[in-house]
């Protein structure tokens, strides 16, 4: 027997939501992940996904000679010239967070202002 919680209704083989099987004259609920059928009235379906906030990820072209270059050093190679770019990376009224990258051995480090 399936399992029944609120008005969704589970698969009793491998506990997947069951889905209105599409094509069919009579209505049936069928398991996407294990085929499994119920018949059973169904009146209406209404699916909906929430997707969470996603990480702030930083992503750089590989052409980064669009980026202005300032005067700054690099603590693993001691070249003295970096690429920079300022993102908001904290709430609104926070100040901006300055990234920059080594021209030369191309490490990413950051500075808050």
């Amino acid at each position: 027997m399936n399992a029944k919680k609120g008005s969704i209704e589970f698969c009793s083989k491998c506990g997947s939501i069951m889905m209105p099987e599409k094509g069919r004259t009579s209505m049936q609920l069928k398991c996407r992940s294990c085929g499994s059928v119920m018949k059973k009235p169904v009146k209406a379906v209404k699916i909906t996904e929430t997707v969470g906030r996603a990480n702030n990820v930083i992503v750089l072209e590989s052409d980064v000679t669009t980026l202005p270059i300032t005067n700054a050093k690099c603590d693993k190679c001691d070249n003295k010239k970096a690429y920079w770019w300022m993102q908001q990376t904290k709430g609104d009224d926070e100040p901006p967070t300055q990234f920059f990258r080594c021209t030369k051995c191309k490490k990413v480090w950051r500075e808050y202002k």
